[in-house]
């Protein structure tokens, strides 16, 4: 084995970091969330001492676990196989009986949890067949506040467990502008709700940590861009913070535990840069850190950050800090001090080589962004992966990445976009793919293997493309309709058919895409067809890996399969393999073996070898 292998290798030897959450009680306790060698590892810490306490039982396929007010217990969407419809439990800390703290629903996906600071209440957004729904947990007791057939995200609840909140669409059903609704936790009484009108969604942050405060810390996008508002749904009074001075985003994070400032992060061009605001004062405050990525912005899951940075007592500072060559780390940083102190420090790696930002303009002007690195050796264009994240309203935010490293090392540039979808570039840019699935996308994913071989980094004929979700999605759909240029295609856990996907996919799901698609199979076919790969399987010329989670309700495995079958009998080139689970693997064991997979097979491609044996070529 070379060294070069025994190098990628080793940064899935130990667990990846992937998050740490604080309690939100009044200890200083926080959970940690660590991607292990073979599923989740999930344990609580204490910052003060160091100690960690694991959960020794945890359910498979473990994804946005949230810690109980008192860090005495974990609460985990429990499901047999990994297809995120299922039930809430409470996973006792170093050991116990875990309990099912909704045994008498059906199951449910979930959209929304969170946990009231004195630990009275629980809400979660859970979404069935009978549509979005907002509970109140207390007591044993679970109690319906709010139900909508429109979608309907994102619950959070106030310190003491009296007023909750929920994201909705009922004010104006099928578009994904959401509102704020603040619903009386006792009876469901809608109190109040907070829109910017039709073109400026409304998004719940926090309510405020303080015991009898109503405050909610909103996202607002007024300007087009995302901005902190703190509104006080009890008597309309909101404090805008509208920063002209700052281009692109300034992405509200979390309150200070007197709730007197705020933690923020403006996004210009995907750099990041951490600021508070003084609300008294009414002044904006510049951070000091290193350079790297402080969050990274969730979409369909239980959490609203799949990370971020946020407050510790006392108004610490706590960076999460990452970047591509560097695991997740959190600095700590008290008032007064001059640079942040390592709090929690990120297991030793190999030193890898980070990602550079570029702009690269699109069809029609568009000004994207895309993170760039080279091989060390490199003195001229060689093979290249392009990544396309999934969501889509996600974002590549330059954070640790050992699957970017492994084809460094490996003699491939690397490169991850951010296409039109993506989050944390402003409204017009995320919408900007709406009821034209796939074309603005492709238009980008052009323009930036354009600019990528233009500028020397890629060599033109071994340009493969990859991505998982809807970054498969876009895998498949560029081999269909990009067919020059690419050399091959890994596609995770894709979507290969919205038809035949829609009719599997779980409701949170389906309501998501009859507003980005425009309507629904039967009201809106002929782009649900135009918008599908399987529509192009004539056109597709290059080798192409489909990598399927057999439960997955997000891309089931129906339409993964129909694909596979329809372009082997067009004599097309390729490899179906399934995994046990739903929506991806979490622990490294099953990254590793996607990535020996795919560079073999990226190696057999460029010296002009088919991926499945046996098949007649074109």
């Amino acid at each position: 084995m070379s060294s070069e292998v025994r190098t990628w290798r080793s940064r899935f030897s130990v667990p990846v970091l992937e998050s740490a959450r604080p309690c939100p009680g009044a200890l200083d306790l926080e959970m940690i969330f660590a991607a292990g060698l073979g599923d989740a590892e999930v344990s609580i810490w204490d910052p003060a001492t160091g100690a960690t306490t694991p959960l020794p039982e945890l359910p498979p396929h473990v994804a946005d676990p949230v810690p109980a007010a008192d860090g005495r217990s974990v609460l985990v969407l429990h499901d047999e196989d990994g297809g995120e419809v299922g039930h809430l439990w409470s996973y006792p800390v170093g050991g116990g009986r875990p309990v099912d703290l909704t045994p008498d629903l059906p199951p449910y996906t979930l959209r929304g949890l969170d946990v009231a600071r004195d630990g009275s209440a629980v809400v979660i957004a859970a979404v069935t067949d009978a549509g979005f729904t907002l509970y109140h947990l207390a007591g044993g007791a679970v109690s319906r506040l709010f139900r909508s057939r429109n979608e309907a995200w994102n619950s959070l609840v106030t310190a003491d467990g009296t007023l909750a909140s929920i994201d909705t669409t009922d004010h104006n059903p099928g578009v994904r502008r959401f509102a704020v609704t603040v619903l009386d936790a006792l009876d469901g009484a809608v109190l109040a709700s907070l829109s910017d009108g039709p073109l400026g969604p409304v998004r719940g942050v926090r309510f405020s940590p303080v015991v009898g405060d109503p405050r909610l810390l909103v996202s607002t996008e007024r300007t087009g861009y995302a901005r902190p508002s703190v509104w006080n749904p009890l008597t309309g009074e909101r404090i805008d913070v509208d920063a002209p001075e700052l281009a692109g985003e300034l992405v509200p994070l979390d309150w200070s535990d007197d709730a007197a400032r705020l933690l923020l992060v403006h996004v210009d061009q995907g750099i990041h840069r951490v600021y508070e605001y003084d609300i008294p004062a009414g002044e904006l405050l510049r951070v000091p850190h290193p350079d790297g990525a402080y969050f990274f912005p969730e979409v369909a899951c239980a959490v609203r950050n799949a990370w971020a940075s946020h407050y510790g007592p006392g108004g610490q500072i706590r960076l999460l800090r990452q970047r591509a060559d560097l695991p997740l780390q959190v600095l700590a940083l008290d008032r007064g001090d001059g640079e942040p102190r390592t709090l929690l420090a990120s297991e030793p790696v190999v030193p890898g080589i980070p990602l550079r930002s570029v702009p690269v303009t699109s069809k029609d002007g568009t000004v994207l962004q895309l993170w760039v690195a080279t091989p060390r050796e490199a003195s001229g264009p060689v093979p290249l992966v392009l990544n396309v994240h999934g969501g889509p309203n996600l974002a590549e935010v330059g954070g640790y990445d050992p699957v970017a490293q492994a084809w460094l090392e490996e003699g491939f540039a690397y490169a991850s976009l951010n296409y039109r979808g993506s989050v944390t570039f402003g409204r017009e840019f995320r919408e900007g793919f709406w009821g034209a699935v796939g074309d603005r996308e492709l238009e980008d994913i052009e323009a930036a293997w354009r600019w990528l071989v233009d500028e020397g980094v890629a060599a033109p004929s071994a340009v493969f493309i990859t991505g998982a979700s809807f970054g498969g999605y876009l895998t498949l759909l560029s081999l269909g309709r990009l067919p020059e240029l690419f050399a091959g295609g890994f596609a995770f856990i894709a979507l290969a058919d919205w038809k035949i996907a829609y009719e599997d996919m779980h409701p949170a799901l389906q309501a998501a895409w009859r507003g980005f698609i425009g309507g629904t199979p039967e009201t809106a076919g002929e782009r649900f067809r135009l918008s599908s790969p399987m529509t192009y399987i004539e056109h597709v010329r290059a080798p192409v890996l489909i990598n399927q989670g057999r439960y997955d309700t997000r891309t089931p495995a129906r339409q993964a399969e129909e694909y596979t079958r329809r372009l082997r009998e067009a004599g097309g080139d390729v490899v179906l393999r399934f995994f046990e689970g739903g929506h991806g693997p979490v622990g490294n064991d099953g990254v590793v073996g996607k990535i020996e997979l795919e560079l073999e097979l990226a190696r057999k491609a460029l010296r002009g070898e088919r991926w499945s044996p046996g098949q007649e070529a074109r």
